[in-house]
């Protein structure tokens, strides 16, 4: 992958943020986490399309309006598709965080469902099989609320501080399970992004506005075909 020495430093920061949002989210009660991940409501003639992820999806350090997910509704919105983009985005989530929330998220109908996690937890070193199962568990409650929400997994990869076997096992999880569950893969969700300074705000560790935006066709290259007629 390209510029992995540079993505090895973004991605070990990464972890240091998140750990300590983590813990800030723990502290908080059901109310203030709510309110952070606040869903609107829609027109019953909108289809929605629900971003759940972590920091990246939130567009941490960034205003709401240019992180990826409202950077895909301005190019809805400019096609005349009838689209409500949701952004469920939360910082320093983790695979069993999102499982545990993932029911309250699913509080309205949802069309389509872009799942965005599991870096956190590679960055951890939470074993493999745990991340799998979280994930697994995931898409299964999204199908179960509605068997035709269209689900598109985003592909992450880490460096290989947890050691190769452990790197190459954690970046085979995402098309694995694509495949397993026949859905549609952002190979990566950072292509282009990651360890590239100027598209990086001065922590170094999340996405500009620039950033977000490729980000955000990275998304759209695969979520253009999922959307429903």
């Amino acid at each position: 992958m390209r510029n992995m020495p540079i993505l090895t430093i973004f991605l070990s920061f990464l972890l240091l943020t998140s750990c300590g949002e983590s813990a800030e989210k723990e502290e908080k009660g059901p109310a203030e986490e709510t309110a952070e991940t606040d869903l609107p409501q829609k027109n019953e003639e909108e289809k929605t399309i629900l971003f759940f992820g972590t920091s990246l999806t939130a567009g941490l350090g960034l205003e709401p309006e240019q992180a990826y997910p409202a950077v895909i509704q301005q190019k809805l919105d400019s096609l005349g598709l009838d689209y409500e983009v949701v952004n469920a985005g939360l910082s320093g989530e983790t695979t069993a965080s999102g499982r545990n929330r993932i029911n309250w998220v699913l509080n309205q109908n949802v069309d389509v469902f872009v799942l965005e996690l599991g870096a956190n937890d590679g960055l951890r070193g939470v074993p493999l099989e745990e991340t799998r199962k979280n994930l697994r568990e995931i898409i299964e409650i999204v199908r179960e609320k509605n068997p035709d929400t269209r689900i598109i997994l985003a592909g992450m990869q880490i460096p290989p501080n947890m050691g190769e076997e452990y790197t190459s096992e954690f970046r085979n999880i995402f098309p694995e399970l694509a495949e397993e569950y026949d859905l549609e893969m952002i190979p990566f969700l950072l292509e282009d992004v990651a360890g590239i300074p100027n598209l990086n705000q001065q922590d170094g560790i999340h996405p500009t506005a620039e950033g977000q935006k490729i980000m955000a066709e990275n998304v759209w290259e695969v979520l253009e075909s999922e959307l429903p007629e």
